[in-house]
């Protein structure tokens, strides 16, 4: 009898140890509930569904700095004030590869909108206007001005050259990894 309970504690006990383990794959920013200056992340399915199961801490890298966040049902508030439009670039990393986006925040007042940015248009930008300026030779010096606007709107609102091209690498990456 002792031999049965014991094998049946250690067959219930393997299955809890076998759990699965959450993680999270997507992710998208909202405007936080608790201060409208802030902003929350939320772990969503492929479909944009918030998972409510995502509960603990995960480590997140913000604009470069890496940041432990707490997530309960789903959402991690970051207690980063948000006075300007500005871009925000968030990473994580876990066991199924390395999740990246790119989010313009656009501030007016009191709310702010977040703006996915797609690593195909910080990269479609650029080359349309190169192709631009050799396709009409008389236009080459309005490329050029268009670029350099570009280039400073997007420096001025914290997207540095580092970023830009790191968006661009983790997005082929993504791309190659689904093939």
């Amino acid at each position: 009898m002792k031999i049965y309970l014991l094998s049946l504690f250690f067959l219930f006990s393997s299955g809890l140890a076998f759990a699965n383990k959450v993680t999270i794959d997507h992710f998208t920013i909202t405007k936080s509930d608790l201060s409208e200056n802030e902003f929350a992340i939320k772990a969503s399915d492929s479909a944009g569904q918030v998972l409510d199961d995502v509960n603990g801490h995960f480590t997140f890298s913000i604009n470069g700095f890496d940041e432990n966040l707490v997530f309960k049902r789903g959402i991690a508030n970051d207690h980063r004030q948000i006075s300007n439009s500005s871009f925000i670039y968030i990473k994580h990393e876990n066991d199924n590869g390395t999740h990246a986006t790119l989010y313009y925040i656009y501030r007016s007042g009191s709310f702010f909108i977040p703006v996915h940015i797609s690593w195909i248009i910080l990269l479609a930008i650029p080359i349309l206007l190169i192709a631009l300026g050799y396709i009409f030779k008389k236009l080459i010096i309005l490329a050029v001005i268009i670029f350099v606007i570009f280039i400073y709107f997007n420096y001025h609102h914290g997207l540095g050259a580092g970023t830009f091209f790191e968006s661009i690498i983790d997005g082929l990456k993504g791309l190659f990894n689904k093939v």
